[in-house]
């Protein structure tokens, strides 16, 4: 299983600065996007310095990768799971203390949407990762998947029944986070496991992506044309659409 990464970041159309990030790591098989929060209190710090602690501290963890990859066990899987939340909640951790250090980076944050890909057999392993609402996408057979759940004030009105889906797509508060990476000393980390296998392929994007493209739409997008050039395709989509926010799009390939 030899995992390939593609990826490009743009400001958008109506962005001063590009507050995202992204991380890839084919040979440690490990991926991220992390969309900063804050404005002037420097999201692009943020997400950079997130991005930084959680690929660092997934690298000190190739111990427990190793493990797995001798006696793929479920407590080795177990482990796994853990060593992402580790890195989110290390990140989160260090990003906070920026702020507090600094007065005028007080307040900073990003979101995080992460994915690890282990294993030399098929199938292999994928952990993600996720606080925020950028999100990770599974790709199989011309049918995409959310992996991910948004932690956005209205995903949690839908999920709790305070407004309906009909309701949604007018509803106030759209874009309101709730969790981030820094906010706090601490934030809670989803994670999840999931096969993988070669032919598929795994989509990392900010919100400034999935928020001008449905899900269905995806899929033509990335199938269009080479796999090199997908992440610029989708890109180049939500500019023509608009590019309201900072886009980030890291599509990642398994081969054979």
């Amino acid at each position: 299983m030899r995992p390939e990464a593609f990826a490009v970041s743009d400001i958008g159309l109506r962005r001063e600065n590009n507050e995202d990030s992204f991380l890839c790591d084919d040979d440690l098989g490990f991926y991220l996007v992390a969309d900063g929060v804050g404005g002037n209190a420097r999201g692009e710090v943020a997400s950079a310095q997130a991005v930084e602690e959680a690929h660092g501290f997934v690298r000190s963890g190739r111990g427990v990768i190793d493990a797995y990859l001798h006696s793929p066990s479920d407590e080795a899987k177990f482990t796994l799971r853990r060593l992402m939340e580790s890195a989110l909640q290390h990140a989160c951790y260090m990003v906070f203390g920026l702020g507090e250090l600094d007065p005028t980076r007080r307040g900073m944050s990003t979101t995080m949407s992460s994915l690890l890909l282990v294993g030399r057999e098929t199938p292999g392993l994928g952990i993600v990762g996720q606080v925020g609402d950028s999100r990770v996408y599974l790709i199989r057979d011309r049918t995409i998947v959310q992996l991910t759940e948004d932690h956005t004030l209205l995903n949690f009105k839908l999920k709790h029944g305070l407004i309906t889906p009909e309701e949604a797509p007018f509803a106030p508060g759209r874009n309101v986070i709730t969790r981030a990476v820094g906010h706090r000393d601490y934030v809670q980390v989803d994670t999840c496991e999931i096969d993988a296998r070669p032919g598929d392929s795994f989509l990392l994007c900010s919100d400034g992506l999935h928020g001008h493209l449905q899900d269905p739409e995806i899929v033509p997008i990335v199938e269009a044309g080479p796999i090199e050039d997908a992440s610029q395709r989708l890109v180049d989509e939500a500019n023509a659409r608009g590019g309201r926010d900072n886009i980030t799009a890291v599509v990642v390939t398994i081969r054979s």
